[in-house]
């Protein structure tokens, strides 16, 4: 079991920056693939990228590829979305997930970014 705290989120203006944090609990953190999604309202919940348990492989969804940056600290059992160059587009509720094997099986309870123009 994990348990998963998302952190961060805010107000802030086109342009600029913003970090996440994902707190996770457990012994075994470096053992999951970790991720981010965003749902924005009247959207359906979207992937923004990932970072494996191992390699610290990434991937990031297009919308945000060159902008986001995911990192983590497994030492800190936590991971990291760093926003630079914020659009109002990214508004949204952003959820950090864990997987081990097939499909994201924990999951944080959201925190709310808003992108004002």
């Amino acid at each position: 079991q994990v348990q998963l705290v998302e952190s961060g989120g805010g107000l802030v203006q086109a342009g600029g920056s913003l970090r996440l944090s994902c707190a996770t609990s457990g012994r075994t953190f470096s053992s999951y693939g970790m991720g981010w999604f965003r749902q924005a309202p009247g959207n359906e919940r979207e992937l923004v990228g990932t970072i494996s348990r191992s390699t610290g492989s990434t991937y990031y969804a297009d919308s945000v590829k060159g902008r986001f940056t995911i990192s983590r600290d497994n030492a800190e059992n936590t991971v990291y979305l760093q926003m630079n160059d914020v659009k109002p587009e990214d508004t949204a509720v952003y959820y950090c997930a864990a997987r081990q094997s097939a499909g994201w099986g924990y999951w944080g309870q959201g925190t709310q970014v808003t992108v004002s123009s």
